[in-house]
């Protein structure tokens, strides 16, 4: 071998180690690039945690409780970045808000918006639905809804079935309270509302509807007056709305002259009502939360002799859910967090009135014992009816088609009179 030749063997095989180097760069580039264009719908759990890892989750959420915004801004965030490098970010945004922010990005073909993750139910996940605002399905891919999750809590919603595009989060009844000191013998029906309003003038109100709660005491009242929930639940009926809803609003026009300001104004929202409670402007609150007098006698705003109680007619119930957006630019961040929303730290947490007291939307019998204890143990307050007595008392909630049809013929022939 010559000498030029010799120089320029080290080069040559410089340059090939070079190609070979670049050669296996690019296999990596297109394997991580086809690793990152997989679809979820194809990823082990694990894999989607590994995307989500480091990432920030957008969580829009009614913020209208201090506690619960704590809770998510303390306990929530704080376990999703020790355990997945996550950043949650709650938005306060109410439910018409985000969906008609929703409907905005999708009639601009907006393919990424800025919500990641959904607080959603009832007539607010059909509307969204029925838009085509919602990515999924997703939650029978989350470990912790196959391990603790009944099928009859995860499929459906308000009777509309939820195709895997909610996963649980809570659950909630609808209850009644009263001081124990200033009146301790509250109605505890419908028949006995009645009495009890014309009786006490100026000490009743209930929220107006649309507002959640004001909601919930129509769909009561409905149950209460016409006979139960059976015949609702089919879906909804119009010549069955035309016979049952003039008996709703000839009892609430019969209460009307006799509620708080005579019927003029209604609070506007569950938190004005329990205000006037709070001042003992009113005598009677209700809440679709069953530790909320309890939540209240710890924040120093309810007296300690408040307690909660159940009509005789009935305690409506539902499940509270998380869903994801059609456009969420973190959809794997998303399901990881829905998923550690359902993990038993996250739901036993949630359970302690200390720091919210929403009831678990896991199955206690599907927890391991050592779990089971821990829930068992935790103490409701005395404000708070124990689980079993509000499974008893409980019915379910109407078909979401009825939701609208109730709140707008409410504002016609209650509101307007």
């Amino acid at each position: 071998m010559n000498m030029r030749a010799a120089l320029a063997l080290p080069t040559l095989l410089s340059t090939m180690l070079i190609f070979i180097l670049s050669l296996a760069a690019c296999g990596n580039d297109e394997d991580a690039q086809v690793e990152q264009d997989k679809p979820l719908s194809q990823m082990a759990f694990e894999e989607i945690e590994n995307q989500a890892q480091g990432t920030t989750v957008r969580f829009a959420m009614w913020g209208g409780w201090a506690h619960v915004n704590a809770w998510v801004d303390g306990f929530v965030a704080k376990q999703l970045a020790e355990r997945h490098g996550i950043r949650l970010e709650r938005i306060s945004m109410d439910p018409p808000t985000y969906l008609n922010k929703l409907m905005g990005e999708k009639a601009a073909g907006r393919e990424k918006g800025g919500i990641d993750l959904l607080w959603i139910n009832g007539e607010n996940f059909k509307s969204a639905m029925d838009a085509g605002l919602l990515w999924g399905p997703f939650a029978d891919r989350l470990p912790n809804v196959r391990r603790y999750v009944d099928e009859s809590t995860a499929s459906q919603d308000f009777g509309f079935l939820t195709q895997g595009f909610e996963a649980p989060y809570g659950r909630a009844h609808f209850v009644f309270e009263h001081d124990e000191e200033r009146t301790p013998n509250p109605p505890r029906s419908f028949a006995e509302l009645r009495e009890w309003v014309r009786a006490n003038p100026g000490r009743f109100s209930y929220p107006q509807p649309p507002d959640f709660t004001g909601s919930a005491f129509l769909r009561q009242a409905l149950y209460a007056l016409t006979g139960g929930h059976e015949q609702y639940m089919a879906g909804f009926d119009q010549a069955l709305f035309d016979v049952n809803a003039p008996k709703l609003w000839a009892y609430l026009n019969e209460l009307k002259p006799y509620l708080w300001q005579e019927g003029r104004a209604y609070p506007k929202d569950s938190a004005a009502l329990d205000t006037l409670f709070a001042r003992g402007e009113v005598d009677l609150c209700m809440s679709y939360h069953p530790p909320h007098a309890q939540n209240k006698i710890l924040e120093g705003t309810y007296p300690a002799s408040t307690r909660s109680y159940v009509m005789s007619d009935g305690s409506l119930s539902n499940v509270h859910f998380t869903a994801i957006p059609f456009n969420a630019p973190n959809k794997a961040g998303a399901m990881v967090v829905a998923d550690f929303l359902l993990s038993p730290e996250a739901q036993l947490s949630k359970f302690d009135p200390a720091n919210w007291g929403d009831f678990p939307a896991v199955e206690a019998s599907r927890l391991p014992q050592e779990w089971r204890e821990r829930f068992a143990a935790v103490d409701l307050g005395q404000a708070t009816l124990s689980p079993e007595a509000l499974a008893a008392a409980a019915v379910p909630e109407i078909p979401p088609d009825w939701l609208a049809a109730l709140e707008t013929s409410w504002e016609r022939e209650v509101l307007r009179q």
